[in-house]
């Protein structure tokens, strides 16, 4: 364990010129932010963040992974409880692996944690708090041990998007989807379940699929508006309109009837790579990039941050916000920025 001290906390007024910010109108606007920022030095195992899940006590569950083709780096999984850090990997736990990609929390309080960069050691571990306990593709109906993706429904289900098809594990039974059974893909981006219990389930090719427990209802460039067939991210605002992230095409709304198409080109969306996407207690969008951090929009302004102007890093792959309505930001290369704004 390590007792982290915050290496930078600071706050800025943020007007234009200083942090990209637009209107349709061009209105000008401030925003008077506080950043924080964690990294290797605070206490985390390195500074490539990949997931952020947070627990029924507030302590943050940081899928902590690495980045390239050497994988030297300590990784695994980091707990922060908002002063101590305590870390996980494959020497002191149970962890299978230690580039940990993804990672959820159920409502008994298991931690399921994914390694989605291999198929050597991969699949999925459960951590109840003293007991892991590992699925994979040989000693369980997991469908593959790439596992990009994690979500878990109302009714306790947990889904695990892979390379190899999608898989739901009820506590006792598998099933599984992929081309093989007709599914229209096999290779699984993102999950995302609304709360209505719809789970959404983003892919490699296949556009987007809807599954409300019965039926599956896909979109995709050829019967919808969607922007494009790769969806990397998914989230669902309060009144119920869909928000899907792409790989090169911006983002895509959905209110169920329209659709509604947000790139560099036609909106203040400054990159069009989307890594991952966040609503807010305000119910203001947070858009993680692939190249040029984070955009916010409350559906009249955007607001880029990014490393240009000091803020955050080029690449942010995870964005989670806790019940203060604080966002938390996790990055490829500096760690964790938190925002209260």
């Amino acid at each position: 364990m390590k007792t982290t001290v915050l290496l930078s906390t600071f706050a800025a007024i943020l007007v234009l010129g200083i942090v990209s910010c637009k209107k349709e109108s061009n209105h000008e606007v401030t925003v008077l932010p506080v950043w924080s920022n964690y990294n290797q030095s605070s206490g985390l195992l390195n500074n490539c963040i990949h997931d952020i899940a947070i627990d029924a006590e507030g302590n943050k569950w940081i899928a902590v992974t690495t980045y390239g083709t050497s994988g030297l780096e300590e990784a695994g999984l980091s707990k922060f409880d908002g002063s101590t850090w305590t870390s996980y990997t494959t020497t002191n736990s149970g962890l299978a692996f230690k580039r940990v990609t993804s990672v959820e929390i159920d409502k008994e309080g298991n931690k399921w944690v994914a390694y989605g960069q291999t198929e050597i050691g991969g699949g999925v571990t459960k951590f109840d708090g003293t007991t892991w306990t590992t699925y994979n593709h040989e000693n369980s109906g997991l469908i593959g041990n790439q596992v990009t993706a994690i979500a878990i429904d109302s009714t306790g289900n947990k889904w695990f998007g892979t390379s190899w098809g999608l898989s739901k594990f009820d506590g006792t039974t598998w099933t599984n989807f992929n081309t093989n059974n007709g599914f229209p893909t096999d290779f699984i981006f993102t999950l995302y379940v609304d709360k209505d219990n719809n789970l959404w389930v983003g892919t490699l090719g296949a556009g987007v699929l809807k599954y409300d427990g019965t039926n599956w209802t896909g979109y995709n460039t050829s019967n919808s508006g969607i922007a494009e067939d790769i969806i990397t991210a998914i989230a669902v605002d309060n009144k119920g309109v869909k928000w899907f992230g792409t790989s090169v095409s911006g983002l895509s709304k959905f209110d169920d009837r329209n659709w509604t198409k947000y790139d560099m080109y036609n909106s203040g969306l400054p990159f069009n790579d989307i890594t991952s996407i966040a609503i807010d207690q305000k119910g203001v969008k947070w858009i993680g990039l692939n190249g040029k951090g984070v955009s916010r929009y409350n559906d009249s302004y955007w607001t880029n941050y990014s490393p240009e102007y000091g803020y955050l890093d080029y690449a942010v792959w995870c964005i989670t916000v806790d019940k203060n309505n604080r966002k938390w930001f996790g990055t490829q290369n500096s760690g964790i920025f938190k925002l209260a704004d």
